[in-house]
This record gives structure tokens, C-alpha cells and sequence, in this order.
């Protein structure tokens, strides 16, 4: 039975492919993204960036790797983008400051953010140096005196705790150690990254309220625009109509002219030819 269950073929699912995802960025992307940032950040002497300097942020990435739609960028990835960039840099410069030199990081744009947000962190008012409260320490229970002879039935004596090994907390409180800086940093600049995110969506409400005002204005000046073009139209109308009238009456006034004229000339001729006739009679 072993060997007819080994002999059949085993049927293996096929693999899905990887979902993808749009906001994945790849190192070329985000080094451009680091560098179009980081100008920007020099440009406004480390200041926080505001929604339209995102918007040309994000212009800069999409114009070198936005030819596919996908591929395209809005200003708020891209703040995403360098939040978890900033993240993974504190992360990494507590590593390196923990292992005191003795550790270098392979991560290719820490160089990039260590020039640029670098400064930034060391001015900042260092952090606590008591050890984590998650670190355990070793603990001696010191002896109780011994009872004194004269007591009735002594007690037996209470065996020596053993020496507590902490070579274990020796080798891993660097670690811990960066962990905590690392995460103490964070809350520092968790507030600044609050600060920033409240006054960025102030100035987004802002714009959009700049655009409602303004969309309005211009609906407003239609309105106005059209009532203008229909009062001249009613105003040339006007006048083309005034002008007809004039030319009806001008030519009705030369017809009569005329009509008039040539009723004298016939009268004219009339009492020329009632004369001739009168003295051909005599």
C-alpha cells in the first residue's frame, strides 16, 4: 500500500502571481523622489513642505517615471513615500549609533537622508539613558542573619539563590537599547509628522475652498456675461429695426417725390399743349 501511495503523481496547485500594487516604488523611483524632496526640503531651509511643493514633488517623479499610468504618482504617495523612508532612516541611524561606529549601513539612501534630516535629529534634545522598562535585572536576595543559638529548634538554613547569568542581557542590550532610541525618536517626531499632516490638510481644505470661491466667480461672471450678450443682441435688433423703418420711409418720401414731379411735368405739358391749341384756333 506504501508503495502504490509513493508511485502516484503528487498534484501541486499552481502559484498565483504576486498581486501587484500601485503604490510599490522601486529604488530608481524612490531615489528620484528622494532627490526632488530633498532639493525642495534645502530649498525651504528643512522646513515642513506644504501641498503645492508635494504637487511638484510629485511632478518631478511622474515626469522620469510616470510614462505609464500605473506608474504615475500623486502628492500624497509620495508623502507616504518619504514618511516610511524617514521611519526606516531613524531605524537604521539608532542601529548605527548603538554599535558605536562598529556597524555600517547597507542601506542604500541613508547617506542621502543622513545629510539631509541628519542635523535635524542630533539638535534634538536627547533621550533618557535608564534603561527600557521591558529589560529585565538581575536580582540578588541578600542572606538573613542567622538565628541566634539560644533559640529553641533552629531552622535549617535556606539555600544560596545561584548567581544569576546575564550575559544574555550583556549581548542583546545594544539591540534593545537602539530599539528604545529608535522608538523615542519616533515619538518625537510622530508629533512633528502630526503637526505637519494637520496643517497640510488645513492648506488642502483651504485650496479647495479657494477653488469652490473661484468656481463660483467664474459661474458668476457667466451669468453676467450672458445677460450682456443678450441685451446687445436685443439692442442691435433694436436698431436694425429702427434702421429698416428709416430706409422705408426715405424711399417712400423719394417715390412720392418722384410721383409728385412727374404730376407737375404732365400738368405742365397739359397747359402748353391747351396754349398751342388755342392759337392755332385764332
Amino acid at each position: 500500500m506504501g508503495d502504490l501511495t509513493d508511485s502516484l503523481p503528487t498534484s501541486t496547485a499552481p502559484q498565483r502571481p504576486a498581486p501587484f500594487r500601485e503604490d510599490c516604488w522601486s529604488e530608481d523611483a524612490t531615489s528620484t523622489l528622494v532627490d526632488a524632496w530633498g532639493r525642495r526640503y534645502m530649498e525651504l531651509n528643512r522646513g515642513n513642505l506644504r501641498q503645492k511643493d508635494w504637487q511638484e514633488v510629485a511632478d518631478a517623479v511622474n515626469a522620469r517615471h510616470g510614462h505609464v499610468k500605473k506608474a504615475r504618482r500623486t502628492d500624497v504617495q509620495c508623502k507616504n513615500r518619504i514618511d516610511t523612508i524617514k521611519k526606516k532612516y531613524k531605524i537604521e541611524k539608532a542601529r548605527v549609533t548603538s554599535s558605536n561606529g562598529a556597524l555600517a549601513s547597507s542601506w542604500p539612501f541613508f547617506s542621502r537622508l543622513d545629510a539631509l534630516i541628519g542635523p535635524t535629529m542630533s539638535a534634538k534634545k536627547p533621550s533618557s539613558t535608564s534603561p527600557p522598562l521591558a529589560l529585565p535585572l538581575p536580582y540578588w536576595k541578600t542572606p538573613s542573619p542567622a538565628a541566634p543559638s539560644a533559640s529553641v529548634g533552629a531552622l535549617p538554613q535556606k539555600r544560596p539563590m545561584p548567581a544569576v547569568d546575564d550575559s544574555y542581557f550583556r549581548r542583546n542590550y545594544s539591540a534593545v537599547a537602539a530599539a528604545a532610541a529608535a522608538e523615542a525618536v519616533d515619538e518625537d517626531d510622530d508629533e512633528e509628522e502630526e503637526e505637519e499632516e494637520s496643517r497640510w490638510s488645513a492648506e488642502r481644505s483651504g485650496d479647495v475652498d479657494g477653488m469652490r470661491q473661484l468656481a463660483r466667480a467664474i459661474e458668476r461672471f457667466g451669468e453676467i456675461y450672458e445677460k450682456v450678450e443678450a441685451e446687445k443682441q436685443k439692442q442691435m435688433f433694436e436698431l436694425e429695426k429702427q434702421r429698416m423703418q428709416f430706409v422705408k420711409d426715405v424711399e417712400f418720401q423719394r417715390m412720392k417725390m418722384f410721383m409728385d414731379t412727374q404730376v407737375q411735368l404732365e400738368k405742365i405739358k397739359r397747359a402748353k399743349r391747351s396754349g398751342l391749341n388755342g392759337e392755332r384756333i385764332r
